[in-house]
């Protein structure tokens, strides 16, 4: 239970027996036993978090929040508010990102695959587009052209590098992602009239915990991306670094220090400052603003034994909570911080598995995990829940009610 701890001393803090957020119990939050699942956001958390972030990085330096880490609406909104810039990957996601409010020319949107209709879209609100290919820069011109209207262009580059130790690897290697880095001269020798050259967009990896390895993507990052910028068509107004900073999910996990993060930037910008003094340092953070913010909370439904195994089930699964269950991206199953969040200080009882509602075995959210005992009608929660949860998820399989969303 020692992460459970950690996460609760960190973010919950008013938790006592029971888990509390902004003043509310979380069995009234939950309400009615008949209610689905909720997903349970502290807007205290993400301040916090977001804040601390602002204080220890270097002033040149600009935070964007990337959306598809958690897209609810209220989310949006308050980051909107707390950061520099949206980072959007669909057209949807660039709507949600308006209707909070969002400057269109504070959003950046990339992602392969992008349509005529998302590009028009952009490209009516001036939205910065981070271009994937040569193909879809010739589309992006084709369609400025057709609107009549200067289009706001990156280049996302896939960098001829790979991040070591990052938990899912973006760069390196043949990538639907980004224009090669050995490409990216000839693309930039031949920019289309009708496109406003605005700078790069270099991502390698996610979910990387170790300090070590960041700052040497990192290092390399910079130096790539000074290398091309000696070749643009105009000047270079935003240097996207990227983010892929992790969170610690399971019990040998350790967290990252802030302040050598922020003293690991510090180094590794300042050569990018000085040689581009105007330009924009941006950081596109997701998971590490709102991850540790959210708890995943289900009921117990039913409890029963099977071969010397004890179950508790709940009401939601992997069907909420995909990479809870270990089926997002995960090559080894671990389980996330989970516990009985209307005991917290009863003692731990006997190894438990907690499973969802489905008929498959995927449906596993924790294994073998020591829990107190409970009774139906209790409440699991799930932390570290505040990303990549719902919209993650295939809330649609077997036709049970969606989860609740809450921001607190």
């Amino acid at each position: 239970m020692t992460l459970v701890r950690n996460c609760l001393q960190r973010n919950f803090p008013e938790a006592g027996d029971e888990l509390v957020i902004a003043g509310k119990r979380v069995t009234e939050l939950y309400g009615s036993p008949e209610n689905p699942p909720i997903y349970l956001y502290s807007r205290e958390a993400i301040v916090r978090r977001v804040e601390a972030l602002k204080a220890a990085l270097p002033s040149h330096v600009h935070l964007h929040y990337a959306m598809k880490a958690n897209p609810h609406p209220q989310v949006v909104a308050l980051l909107r508010g707390l950061t520099q810039g949206l980072d959007v990957a669909s057209g949807g996601e660039l709507r949600v990102a308006l209707d909070a409010g969002a400057e269109g020319r504070d959003v950046s949107f990339a992602g392969p695959g992008k349509t005529d209709g998302e590009l028009r879209l952009a490209l009516g609100h001036q939205v910065l587009i981070n271009c994937e290919s040569e193909g879809e820069l010739k589309r992006i011109a084709r369609l400025a052209d057709d609107l009549g209207v200067r289009a706001r262009v990156a280049i996302r580059v896939n960098p001829d590098f790979q991040v070591r130790a990052a938990g899912m690897k973006m760069g390196g290697g043949a990538q639907p992602f980004g224009v090669d880095a050995e490409r990216v001269p000839d693309v930039l020798s031949s920019w289309p009239s009708s496109c406003e050259f605005c700078g790069f967009h270099i991502f390698s990896g996610s979910q990387n915990l170790n300090l070590e390895r960041i700052d040497e993507a990192l290092m390399r990052t910079v130096e790539l991306a000074m290398r091309l910028a000696t070749r643009t068509p105009q000047r270079t107004q935003l240097f996207n670094l990227g983010g892929g900073w992790g969170v610690p999910y399971f019990q040998r996990d350790e967290a990252l220090s802030i302040p050598e993060l922020a003293e690991c930037v510090r180094q590794r910008t300042a050569p990018l400052k000085e040689a581009f003094p105007d330009a924009t340092v941006a950081f596109e953070l997701g998971r590490f603003l709102v991850a540790e913010a959210g708890v995943y909370v289900a009921r117990i439904t039913d409890i029963k034994r099977s071969r010397g195994r004890r179950f508790y089930i709940l009401n939601g699964g992997l069907n909420h909570h995909l990479a809870a269950s270990g089926n997002f991206g995960q090559v080894i199953r671990k389980n996330f911080p989970i516990a009985v969040v209307n005991r917290l200080q009863e003692p731990e009882g006997e190894p438990t598995q907690v499973v969802g509602p489905l008929c498959t075995p995927l449906d596993l959210l924790a294994d073998q995990v020591p829990l107190p005992d409970a009774e139906p009608g209790d409440l699991v929660g799930i932390f570290q829940s505040g990303a990549y949860g719902a919209t993650a998820s295939p809330i649609n399989f077997l036709g049970h009610p969606y989860p609740r969303e809450l921001l607190l």
